[in-house]
């Protein structure tokens, strides 16, 4: 806590670019530039201010390795692929934002910088989401033109962050639920199938998380079907008082119906444009190995031409070329970085989440009390949003999610870091007590419980030690409850 001006740089890292908006082709990017440039700073400003490890973490290693293999690997690529330079600095900014995120958040900060962090982050994607939907309807005009333009890049990040409250620390206040209902409501509207998947798939990692035994799992998954069931209600209602979206939900889920081929053309699109990312990539060896490059042109496979006929004409499809990060994450990585350098940051997303949920279930099981449990908790739902986004689209497309993402997969590496190293800690310090105990009474005293800690509580993991010791009240909570968990992003309402 020594800088006063870190809270300044914290707001100035996330918030600016919660503003972000698809500028036109033609238009200035002078917009742009003022948005971004201020968030760069505050990150360089944070990282030179913030506190180091003090212990090695295998988990922390991994991730950054593979975080800076992505980077770096793009260099390389770049040069030997030679793609326009341009393109390749406005797709690969998302990514360097995430990695700038990660570092600034992937660091011992202390609780009250972490509540910080963790505030801004949250009021940030708030804003996003209130920006988006006014920008969008104030320039999208008819509802099937504003479906597009009304969602906000972390959508499925706010909503994770909603869920975690209401299914695993069971907390609701005013705000939380205004908020998720908005959301709900911005999905309706959207039409858009993808983003009830990524809701659905976040809803049931969220009951998942919650239920470290079969006993918790039952209770979290009636208060799940609860939820489920209020929700149902209110989409129903919806329909009800908004007949012109219900329309347009049902034409959606029956358009296929209507066309030449039988098939969905935004399915077919997908898959044409992937069909041709792969061949890209597949066609020589170089490009195998290292991809094509962030930014290399990529177009409409020919093999989907048939499926979509009625939609476009042979000359539309092979006029057809982009250079935008690819609709879909998976393929998009390895058509840009290829076996090298492509895999590792889906690699990275998925260890860090593995590792982080089964480690978080495991803790919630032998200490809901933990520290920092909490916030491991949340960052697992945001960064659980980044594959249920890719759903329906590339998650890392736009410089605001990239750092959302970053900052997210930061706090759930350290986190897990910290967690690890006082749990170890408490084991060989309950461990050295035991052996005491033995030594002096001769065996083991008979008042003395088996798993009794007199060490409880976080272990110095800081280098320097930037951090006061952390109160932690039980509230008279039986230890073998998982907690309601600590701290809220939201203040109450």
């Amino acid at each position: 806590m020594r800088n006063k001006f870190a809270v300044v740089w914290i707001w100035l890292f996330l918030l600016p670019l919660a503003f972000d908006f698809k500028a036109a082709e033609t238009a200035s990017k002078a917009i742009q530039i003022l948005l971004t440039i201020p968030a760069i700073g505050a990150a360089c400003a944070l990282l030179m201010i913030a506190p180091r490890f003090a212990q090695r973490s295998r988990l922390r290693t991994i991730i950054t390795s593979l975080f800076l293999v992505t980077i770096l690997g793009s260099v390389a690529t770049q040069v030997l692929q030679g793609n326009d330079s341009g393109n390749y600095m406005r797709v690969i900014l998302p990514f360097a934002l995430m990695l700038l995120g990660y570092f600034v958040a992937c660091r011992p900060w202390d609780s009250q910088r972490l509540e910080q962090i963790e505030r801004a982050m949250f009021w940030s994607m708030v804003a996003s989401l209130v920006f988006s939907f006014a920008y969008g309807m104030a320039t999208g005009g008819g509802l099937e033109n504003v479906r597009f333009r009304i969602v906000s890049v972390t959508f499925l990040c706010l909503q994770g962050l909603l869920l975690h409250e209401f299914v695993v620390a069971k907390r609701m206040t005013k705000l939380t639920v205004l908020l998720f209902l908005a959301t709900v409501v911005i999905e309706l509207l959207s039409v858009t199938r993808s983003l009830l998947v990524g809701t659905m798939l976040l809803f049931a990692f969220a009951t998942w998380l919650a239920a470290p035994s079969a006993r918790h799992l039952f209770k979290a998954g009636l208060r799940a079907v609860m939820i489920a069931a209020l929700l149902g209600a209110m989409v129903a209602a919806s329909a009800a008082f908004f007949p012109a979206v219900a329309e347009h939900w049902s034409q959606r889920m029956s358009f296929a119906k209507a066309t030449e081929s039988g098939r969905d053309p935004t399915t077919i699109t997908r898959l044409a444009e992937m069909k041709d990312q792969y061949d890209q990539t597949m066609s020589d060896t170089l490009s195998v190995i290292v991809g094509k490059g962030y930014g290399h042109d990529y177009r409409y496979s020919p093999d989907y031409l048939p499926d979509l006929a009625g939609q476009f004409t042979p000359k539309d499809f092979y006029a057809i070329k982009e250079w935008a990060a690819g609709h879909n994450f998976w393929v998009y990585q390895f058509f840009a970085g290829g076996v090298l350098f492509g895999i590792a940051l889906p690699i990275a997303v998925l260890w860090a989440l593995y590792r982080g949920s089964m480690a978080y279930r495991a803790w919630r099981r032998r200490s809901p009390d933990a520290v920092y449990l909490p916030v491991l908790g949340r960052a697992l739902l945001v960064v659980a949003a980044l594959p249920a986004t890719s759903v329906g689209g590339n998650p890392l497309g736009n410089r605001f999610s990239g750092i959302v993402f970053g900052v997210a997969l930061g706090l759930l590496v350290a986190a897990f870091a910290r967690i690890a190293q006082n749990m170890r800690m408490r084991a060989e310090h309950a461990s050295a007590h035991q052996a005491s105990m033995r030594r002096r009474y001769g065996g083991t005293r008979p008042d003395v419980h088996p798993n009794y800690d007199p060490f409880y509580g976080p272990m110095p993991d800081m280098l320097p030690s930037h951090a006061a010791a952390i109160a932690h009240d039980h509230h008279g909570q039986d230890r073998h409850d998982p907690p309601s968990g600590a701290g809220s992003l939201a203040p109450s309402a």
